[in-house]
Formats: C-alpha cells, sequence, structure tokens
C-alpha cells in the first residue's frame, strides 16, 4: 500500500515533470492590476451601502440606476422624484445615513412628457473610507 503511494506520487516530483515557465512581466503586471481590481469591488462597505439606499428611500423618489466606481470610492445614482422638494429629501437623508461622505446633484431635468412632471436626476456621493 505504502509502495502504491510512492510510486503514484513520485510522477508529481520526476524528472519527466516540465519546469514552469515565467510569465512576462507585462501579463504578469496586468494580471496583478485586474486582481487589485476585484479586490477594491469586494472591499466595498456594500451592507452599509444597501441599507443607506433603503433608508433614503421614499414614496416620492424611485431609484433608477445605481453605479459604484471603487477605484474612485464614488457612488452615482440616476432617481426620479416626485418633485424638487422630494429630491432633496432624498440627498440629505443619503448624507445622514452615514454610508457617504458628501453626496450631491450632477444634473436634473423635470420630465415634460409625463403629466406628474416629475424630475429626473443624477446623483453622486463620495463613500465613506472604511475604518
Amino acid at each position: 500500500m505504502e509502495l502504491a503511494r510512492i510510486e503514484t506520487t513520485s510522477g508529481l516530483f520526476g524528472a519527466e515533470r516540465r519546469p514552469a515557465t515565467p510569465l512576462p512581466k507585462a501579463k504578469l503586471d496586468e494580471q496583478t492590476r485586474s486582481a487589485e481590481a476585484v479586490v477594491r469591488e469586494l472591499t466595498l462597505p456594500w451592507g452599509s451601502l444597501i441599507r443607506a439606499l433603503e433608508r433614503s428611500a421614499s414614496r416620492d423618489v424611485v431609484l433608477l440606476q445605481l453605479q459604484p466606481d471603487a477605484q474612485q470610492r464614488v457612488l452615482k445614482l440616476t432617481a426620479e422624484a416626485k418633485n424638487r422638494e422630494a429630491m432633496f429629501d432624498y440627498v440629505r437623508r443619503l448624507i445622514a445615513s452615514g454610508a457617504v461622505a458628501e453626496a450631491h446633484i450632477v444634473n436634473h431635468q423635470v420630465q415634460r412628457d409625463d403629466p406628474q412632471r416629475p424630475i429626473q436626476f443624477a446623483l453622486q456621493a463620495t463613500l465613506k473610507a472604511m475604518p
């Protein structure tokens, strides 16, 4: 039994095994950058970010799009608010949630096609640094 195990594993260390070829520096650098980007994405405070968005929600604001940028630690949102005050209240609630360091409206536009005239707006928030 022991002899069979040794014979089986000896092939792993034998002379017929070819040495690994090293990766070119450019390829290694590319793989390193890719791995670092994945780590940045995974280390975003997703739980607190989702809770902050849920706490900021109201019946008067609908979140349309969410774009986190892990590299710059920025969150870009597109939303639609029933009116101007609902839009500003949403920004205030998002800041008060504690998940973002700051937030500001990048642009906004009244949807004139809709009889209720909602306001579609884009917001950019800086994520707080992790402790």
